[in-house]
């Protein structure tokens, strides 16, 4: 999958409707920074650890921006990827390189034993998380350029 053209949006669910007659798909609406952002989440939009949505849940959600959207407000996307977020905790979808530094250079890992390490659909991974599409849980962050993390969680983005 081509990640690099993937938007995130951080929010609470504030709404969970159907769509139409689609009882496989809904629409969601979450409220992140003040706006409110929709998105359809249909039956192939991954939701990490398969975690049933729910309102008041915190949630990152991605988008691919080269797909085209409605020019409507609020703004309505196709989720691609869903997952649940703890309080005060932030995730990143990138490339890291073999030094675990990102792509776009924001962010540098500090992985050590106690970080879980799995790939997309669960399963542990045993080789180096370094040259591959990370999806990456932390908390706390240094003030260094880049800012380094020690991350709760890295799930590796197989192709």
């Amino acid at each position: 999958m081509a990640y690099e053209t993937y938007q995130i949006v951080t929010g609470i669910i504030t709404a969970i409707q159907d769509q139409s007659n689609d009882c496989c798909s809904k629409l969601l609406t979450i409220r992140g920074d003040g706006q409110e952002t929709q998105f359809a989440v249909s039956g192939r939009t991954m939701v990490i650890n398969n975690t049933m949505l729910r309102l008041g849940m915190r949630i990152a959600a991605f988008y691919d921006t080269s797909l085209p959207t409605p020019a409507i407000y609020p703004p309505r996307y196709q989720a691609e990827l869903i997952t649940m977020l703890w309080r005060n905790q932030s995730v990143k979808l990138g490339y890291f390189d073999e030094n675990l530094l990102a792509g776009d250079g924001s962010l540098q890992l500090n992985v050590d034993r106690q970080v879980k390490i799995t790939t997309a659909n669960g399963q542990r991974f045993s080789c180096s998380p370094g040259n591959e599409m990370l999806l990456v849980y932390y908390t706390a962050v240094t003030r260094s350029i880049p800012p380094m993390t020690t991350p709760q969680r890295i799930i590796v983005m197989c192709p």
